[in-house]
């Protein structure tokens, strides 16, 4: 509704007025009435109307001075005057102080009504004009906001080419007047599906306006762009302000933490990359900072993370294989007992290890899980370790990321029961099964066909669509596994070794033991044994 003040030194004039006009059907109200100037002043500063009814001569103030004094505080407020006097520098004044429209007394309803229309209208255009424009200036900073978000895009692709202060500038939108730039991430940990779209975009918002509040004052240009589960940040600050922004991101994580029970069931963790001095430092401040955040592994979440660690060293090769062996008897039986205490041997180990980082636990896991996936998944092995991965980056701590192991081989091998009772699985197992027992021996399609009774096509092609993998593949999957576990745990001579796992040419295997490490079996036992 429009709000409508009329003013007149006679009441029975202001009461005139409101009865004349059909208020409803205009979408107007009338919130007051004034009987002189200064009344109308303190109305119009208290009611912020957008239509003025006025008298032109009133006690206190005129009508002139009136609509001199509200139009300097309300611009876009519209002036009606009344008046008995008919001469044309009276109208003449009050177009010049911005009235817009000027009527006689006795005030006739038609005409009445005709100007309020035309300004109903003239006030409608308005509203529609200033929301179109308020619309426009959303949009157009929205597409600022994607093109200065863009900057972290590029930095994520690993391949954002020749960084400079122009690019900055000119590409992206990013002010480039401080001496440093740094990257930052914001790290979410916590069961992120049970988040709302809505909810997750909500908070989303207010970390970002945390963030800004914080550093806004601190830096030139801050940026934070979401993607996952991890906030991605770019500051660029002047060199004295380095221990400011340093104890403003500290102050950042000390409100999320406050606020975390209002923004969700997460743990909160910052990690920051290198101050560089340049643009074309940027890449090098988030592969740190990406780095730092793995941290919170070993550190715990709820922390600034900074540090680096150059790692333990882990001969993680060693740990891994020792977890396949172990994996591979658990696969072979379904047994998510045994499956368990190799996840366990494995965890036990690696946090054992002096100075491990959690970089280098985080890639064990991963190692791990792709290797069990991959082992004991019949169907959608991309699928599931896609899965795999997105939960480990999920976790915040040591103890989670091996509880999502276990979960998933739990998972896998339950599955795995199930399918075990159908038929259409038993004839594979059988084939493994003959493997296992004779794969020092020249084993062939035909030979594992026959001791089964299919047909090679039709198994062969079984085969392949229950395992993802040809028969020839896993086959020769089992000779270099055993053969590793010899080179790496007795002094057998490599001839002998290649024997017993069912190869009479030593060059073919090789041959075919380097193209499934990268190394030759002497290199090998070198290496790990």
């Amino acid at each position: 509704m429009l709000k409508v003040i009329i003013a007149d030194d006679e009441r029975l004039i202001c009461k005139l007025v409101q009865t004349l006009a059909d208020w409803d059907s205009l979408g107007m109200e009338v919130v007051a009435m004034a009987e002189n100037g200064l009344e109308a002043m303190e109305l119009v500063q208290a009611e912020r109307p957008d239509i003025l009814i006025t008298d032109i001569r009133m006690p206190g103030c005129s009508g002139l001075e009136l609509i001199r004094s509200v139009k300097q505080l309300m611009p876009e407020l519209e002036v009606v005057i009344i008046s008995g006097y008919a001469h044309f520098e009276y109208a003449q004044s009050a177009m010049r102080y911005g009235a817009g429209y000027y009527l006689l007394k006795p005030i006739k309803q038609a005409e009445l009504m005709e100007t309020l229309e035309k300004i109903r209208e003239k006030c409608e255009a308005r509203r529609e004009n200033r929301t179109a424009m308020d619309r426009q200036h959303q949009n157009s900073q929205k597409d600022l906001s994607r093109i200065r978000e863009s900057l972290v895009k590029d930095l994520l692709s690993a391949n954002p080419g020749e960084l400079t202060k122009e690019l900055l500038r000119e590409s992206y939108h990013v002010d480039t007047t401080g001496d440093m730039y740094q990257v930052f991430i914001v790290k979410m940990d916590g069961d992120i599906g049970q988040i709302s779209r809505s909810a997750m975009e909500v908070m989303q918002e207010k970390i970002e306006d945390i963030f800004k509040n914080s550093l806004s004052p601190l830096c030139h240009d801050m940026l934070l762009y979401f993607q996952a589960e991890a906030g991605y940040g770019v500051v660029n600050y002047d060199l004295d302000k380095k221990d400011e922004v340093r104890r403003g991101l500290r102050e950042c994580l000390n409100h999320l933490e406050v606020k975390k029970n209002l923004l969700g069931p997460l743990d909160f963790s910052i990690a920051l990359g290198t101050a560089v001095e340049s643009p074309a430092g940027l890449s090098s401040s988030l592969e740190a900072a990406r780095n730092a955040v793995m941290e919170r592994l070993i550190e715990g979440t709820g922390r600034l993370l900074e540090s680096v660690p150059a790692g333990s060293g882990i001969r993680k090769q060693n740990l891994l294989d020792k977890y396949v062996k172990v994996m591979e008897h658990s696969v072979d039986s379904l047994s998510i007992e045994e499956a368990g205490e190799a996840c366990r041997v494995l965890e036990e180990e690696a946090l054992g290890a002096d100075h491990i980082c959690g970089r280098e636990l985080l890639e064990l896991v991963l190692s791990a899980g792709r290797l069990f996936i991959a082992r004991t998944a019949l169907s959608g092995v991309e699928d599931i370790q896609q899965e795999f991965v997105n939960s480990c980056s999920r976790c915040g701590t040591a103890g989670e990321l091996f509880a999502g192991l276990r979960a998933v081989q739990e998972k896998l091998l339950t599955e795995a029961r199930t399918l075990r009772s159908s038929e259409a699985t038993r004839p594979i197992r059988i084939a493994k099964q003959y493997v296992m027992q004779h794969f020092q021996e020249p084993i062939t399609l035909e030979t594992v066909c026959d001791d089964i009774g299919f047909s090679v096509n039709y198994f062969s092609m079984l085969f392949k669509r229950e395992t993802g993998e040809g028969f020839a593949k896993y086959l020769t999957r089992v000779r270099i596994e055993e053969a590793k576990t010899l080179l790496r745990e007795t002094g057998i001579p490599i001839a002998e070794i290649c024997e017993r796992v069912g190869y009479s040419d030593r060059k073919h295997f090789t041959h075919t033991f380097h193209k499934a490490t990268g190394l030759n079996p002497v290199e090998y036992r070198k290496l790990y044994g």
